[in-house]
């Protein structure tokens, strides 16, 4: 889950997750002018390339992680236990190394908090969690890809953004790869999607975009970025409580049935996908150029699908592919074509203000 930290508006700030990721490349996107201190050029830096191929696996290995997880675990419930206790961690964190320096959030952040964490976590991890107890893990990456899309939808039709034509003919066709592949769900063919997951995998990334556009434009949040990932995990995580509790979650459930594979799921999600991905990427965004942090984008739907290939056995149909190139190419296109209507000063003020806090795949960079 989309799952960057741009600026919030195209970064998924909570997986994507610390993802989407959160999961999921994101809505204006920061160039990160800290780069030109790099003693090697980003391509030929070793941790820099490490730390693309972090983001690369750890964000596209999320979607596999999330569909074994819930094979045993209540999708809202595993979403509220991995982010509370990822908040929890960062919090604890950001207090001991901040000593007397450190502030706790107030009342004002902490409410604009619950409502991007909502966004983003409780609508947007969460529907990712119950939409894969029955949608392909690499489908639903794909589908959650779409992101980008979604964020320069709305920029254009609440802020009044202006969108190069790049922009507009890349959500032309991330439609036309979404009507490809739900197309057979759409008109009751065999072999469609089931269509309830389906609706649940749509709604995720308009969640996360709302939220992320919220917390660039609108929202009051704690200024040190661990600290407002910390406190977006913990209230995401408290929304998600209640998701489950709202469904009957807590009823059925018995720890009992909980398998070795969903726990291990959870543990990878929480302390892997969340907590060491999302400090990666906030290194990234002060060594390297957004453009290359972008690319994530595009490479985390493909590992998405080739591990739920390889490990949930999950089919790979001609439709599917096509429908994940088209969407791909879509991003690109919204991607490049936003990120070049930012002007230096522009950039250099993203890059500030960018907070990621998805893990699974941090909102694109559009």
């Amino acid at each position: 889950m989309y799952h960057p930290v741009l600026d919030h508006s195209s970064v998924p700030t909570v997986d994507a997750a610390l993802g989407a990721p959160a999961p999921t490349a994101p809505v204006a996107t920061p160039a990160n002018t800290a780069a030109k201190a790099a003693p090697l050029p980003a391509t030929r830096n070793p941790g820099i390339l490490l730390g693309m191929l972090v983001l690369y696996v750890v964000w596209g290995s999320t979607y596999l992680a999330i569909a074994v997880a819930v094979q045993s675990i209540p999708p809202f419930m595993m979403a509220a236990t991995r982010f509370v206790t990822a908040g929890v961690l960062l919090l604890a964190w950001s207090r001991l190394r901040g000593g007397g320096d450190f502030e706790w959030p107030t009342r004002r952040e902490w409410r604009d908090s619950l409502i991007v964490g909502g966004l983003l976590l409780g609508g947007g991890m969460g529907m990712v969690a119950f939409a894969e107890k029955t949608i392909p893990s690499g489908i639903t990456a794909i589908l959650i890809a779409m992101l980008p899309v979604w964020v320069a939808i709305f920029s254009r039709l609440f802020f009044g953004e202006r969108l190069p034509r790049g922009a507009i003919v890349g959500i032309a066709v991330g439609f036309v790869g979404v009507a490809v592949l739900v197309g057979p769900t759409a008109l009751g063919i065999e072999g469609g999607l089931e269509p309830v997951g389906l609706a649940a995998v749509i709604l995720s990334p308009i969640c996360w975009s709302l939220g992320s556009l919220y917390a660039s434009h609108r929202a009051v949040l704690p200024r040190r970025p661990l600290v407002l990932a910390g406190a977006e995990m913990l209230a995401g995580g408290l929304i998600l409580v209640a998701m489950s509790g709202a469904v009957g979650e807590f009823a059925t459930f018995h720890i009992a049935d909980v398998t070795t594979s969903s726990l291990v799921a959870l543990g990878y999600l929480t302390v892997v996908g969340s907590l060491i991905a999302f400090t990666t990427y906030g290194w990234l965004l002060r060594k390297a150029p957004l453009s290359l942090i972008a690319t994530y984008a595009y490479v985390n739907p493909v590992v998405a699908v080739i591990l739920g290939a390889i490990v949930l056995q999950e089919p790979i149909e001609a439709r599917t592919l096509i429908a994940g190139a088209i969407i791909v190419f879509a991003v690109a296109l919204i991607v490049t074509a936003r990120g070049r209507m930012l002007r230096p000063a522009e950039q250099l003020a993203a890059e500030r203000t960018a907070t990621p806090v998805g893990g699974d795949r941090a909102p694109e960079a559009a």
